[in-house]
């Protein structure tokens, strides 16, 4: 792979966004990171681009001014706050050279809205927990949120304040992220099971691969309902008699994902050679067994 490629990782300051600038280099690219502020995701990429907050009105225009500056051409967009925005914006920076990597805008809609996500698995039959605009079930969630921010539990059933609120039944069980690769024509190529065996502020830092026939079947069933491009992951949990209810869709690229690259490919190669290039991909055998174990590390920098 030659090395005109250059992609833009935004939020490189997250503890878990590392290892995507690990693997863009491996697939041969030029790394650019994006942040709001100095962090270390500037000293592990080849270039660096200080973002406005994303609900900075000047941050589009900034985002293109450097974008254009440092010849980026590629963007694996992972921040939910701008997804829309880049999803939006998908065929006027194509047209500059940029291909943003990403779902269409109604497939995001449908996923970003939690009220949205249940509604879509009643309508395509996928199992879910019962959800409710209304406080009436224990889990209280943002309809947009991300990890674990804003959930509280409320099994006595208080008084809330439930302006852009669900409220959800609370499930138990084994919890498991599922990271799903899907090619140009929106069919997944890669649909690895991980158990997610530790959890740290709604990120995985613990977990392991396994195969599972049920959770494979129902990510097909939602594939083909919705056109995903690219890498996105979706969560749902086993109870102890084996049932799968499904309670969460990300369609983009995870913090999580590590696993999944180890497990099976090089994800961002993939980016490049099949969703930008249009080679034909040829998939690996998916590691089942195959364990995360997570840790902090520094950069020093005088």
């Amino acid at each position: 792979m030659d090395d005109t490629y250059k992609i833009l990782f935004e939020a490189s300051g997250s503890l878990t966004s590392g290892y995507l600038l690990d693997y863009g280099k491996r697939a041969g690219a030029r790394v650019v990171a994006s942040d709001i502020s100095e962090c270390f995701g500037q000293y592990l990429a080849d270039d660096f681009i200080i973002t406005p907050k994303c609900n900075d009105p000047r941050l589009w225009e900034v985002l293109e001014t450097e974008m254009k500056k440092k010849s980026v051409n590629v963007v694996v967009p992972s921040f939910d706050e701008t997804l829309m925005g880049w999803s939006e914006r998908k065929e006027y920076f194509k047209r500059q050279g940029i291909h943003i990597v990403l779902s269409d805008p109604a497939t995001l809609g449908c996923c970003m809205d939690k009220w949205e996500t249940f509604l879509f698995f009643k309508r395509a039959g996928i199992p879910t927990p019962e959800t409710s605009l209304e406080n009436v079930y224990p889990l209280i969630k943002p309809r947009n949120g991300r990890g674990g921010k804003g959930i509280l539990l409320n099994p006595d059933g208080k008084e809330v304040d439930m302006t852009g609120m669900i409220s959800q039944e609370l499930l138990e069980g084994q919890e498991y992220t599922i990271d799903v690769f899907c090619d140009r024509d929106h069919t997944p190529v890669y649909i690895i099971p991980r158990k997610r065996l530790f959890v740290k502020d709604g990120k995985s830092v613990n977990g392991i691969t396994v195969s599972h026939d049920s959770i494979v079947r129902h990510v097909r069933d939602i594939c083909r309902h919705l056109a995903f491009t690219g890498p996105i992951n979706l969560q749902c949990f086993e109870g102890k008699d084996g049932s799968v209810k499904f309670t969460e869709i990300n369609p983009r690229i995870g913090g999580g994902m590590a696993l999944g690259f180890a497990a099976s490919d090089n994800w961002i190669r993939l980016i490049i050679d099949h969703l930008i290039k249009g080679h034909d991909i040829i998939p690996q055998p998916v590691k089942y067994g195959l364990k995360m174990l997570r840790y902090y590390a520094e950069v020093f920098v005088s």
